[in-house]
């Protein structure tokens, strides 16, 4: 197969890493697939997803179902007689019949070490379990969730005080070198899959608002753990006594606080600290609703919590 025809399907920026590096690399996709346009932003206006608006500027057919289960969608992905279809946070169920059109194989580039963080966060699932490692997995694709067995792996430390969205910029880069780099030997047959280890699977699971708040019961190590994990989306948060939402971007953790959970130990120019579960949080970046994001020094003196 020398030139196998490639249908590319992926949504946000995760998935553009590994489109463009296809494209780098003269692997052009016949087609892309993408998640349909959906409000975004304050305004909510309708916005294209990263994949498409570089899949138009490329001048490749984009396809954006509202689901991959019916039989005209089927029928549309078969009439591009795909001998790949390579996936990368696409963000729908791709059902049996639809694995089964592309001649060769389905790719799933996925941002972790599989069977660990199976689903749909595995970078925030990462952090907040305290990993020191991820990285990304070039996985065969089959119906169930993850669980195909693995063409290759390549992993990466996380740093210390790396955020989610940090992690996820370095993974989504990795990716697509990964990508690039074993395409030609899975096409070959040189590169086979192996099977997962299906009792040393880990999930993580899809990412609700409500997840973010701040549990200050919780140790200190934990929660900084928290504000990274969450950082960007949606932002760890926690409510004033006067039910204000203050968002935080980023903490240090203070060992030598012995306080009722919740407390502010300090409260003034030269910083915010709150007593955890065990420790304590130096916020050092915070965000009033309808707000920049502001330093300790400016957040003191935009809101009084006496």
């Amino acid at each position: 197969m020398n030139k196998p025809r490639i249908v590319f399907a992926g949504t946000p920026e995760f998935a553009l890493a590994s489109l463009t590096a296809l494209v780098d690399a003269g692997r052009v996709p016949v087609a892309v697939y993408t998640q349909p346009d959906r409000p975004a932003g304050r305004g909510r206006r309708t916005s294209a997803s990263p994949v498409k608006i570089y899949a138009i500027q490329q001048g490749m057919p984009v396809f954006q179902p509202q689901s991959l289960r019916d039989d005209r969608a089927a029928a549309d992905l078969a009439s591009l007689r795909p001998d790949l279809l390579i996936v990368a946070a696409y963000g729908l169920i791709l059902p049996q019949n639809v694995l089964d059109i592309p001649t060769a194989t389905c790719i799933n580039v996925h941002a972790s070490i599989l069977p660990r963080w199976r689903g749909a966060a595995p970078i925030q699932a990462a952090i907040l379990a305290g990993d020191r490692t991820t990285g990304i997995s070039l996985m065969r694709m089959t119906a169930g969730l993850d669980c195909g067995p693995v063409f290759s792996i390549r992993s990466v430390d996380i740093g210390d005080d790396e955020s989610a969205g940090e992690l996820h910029d370095r993974l989504a880069v990795l990716g697509g070198e990964l990508l690039v780099a074993d395409l030609g030997r899975i096409i070959s047959g040189d590169l086979q899959p192996v099977e997962q280890d299906d009792t040393a699977a880990t999930y993580a699971g899809k990412i609700r608002k409500q997840d973010a708040e701040i549990d200050w019961t919780h140790s200190a190590e934990a929660l900084h753990r928290h504000i990274r994990a969450y950082n960007p989306v949606p932002g760890a948060f926690f409510f004033t006594d006067q039910s204000v939402r203050v968002k935080v971007w980023h903490a240090t953790v203070v060992s030598s606080v012995n306080a009722r959970p919740g407390s502010f130990i300090q409260y003034d120019k030269d910083g915010i600290v709150v007593a955890c579960g065990t420790g304590g949080l130096r916020l050092d970046t915070l965000q009033l609703p309808g707000k920049r994001r502001a330093d300790a020094r400016e957040f003191v003196s935009q809101i009084s919590l006496s």
